[in-house]
């Protein structure tokens, strides 16, 4: 399983905000075999794909990235 953490400061009606959330990535197909290789703990990455609703086992609801083009950062 792979997770997306997000971590940064905003500006918000003059205040500044911690902002902090956490997403599994799903990354489907033979073309994401390259980069789950690479990918571990603090690797930066830049993901673009779609957000969707998924429902577990035990009916609980949550927000997933699906995948569409995953970019290692430098």
């Amino acid at each position: 399983m792979v997770m997306l953490e997000h971590k940064s400061q905003r500006f918000e009606a003059e205040l500044l905000r911690n902002v902090y959330c956490q997403m599994q990535v799903v990354m489907s197909g033979e073309r994401f075999e390259n980069v789950t290789d690479k990918l571990k703990a603090g690797v930066d990455i830049e993901v673009t794909g779609f957000i969707a609703l998924q429902q577990s086992r035990n009916g609980q609801n949550r927000l997933v990235l699906h995948a569409e083009n995953v970019e290692l950062k430098t």
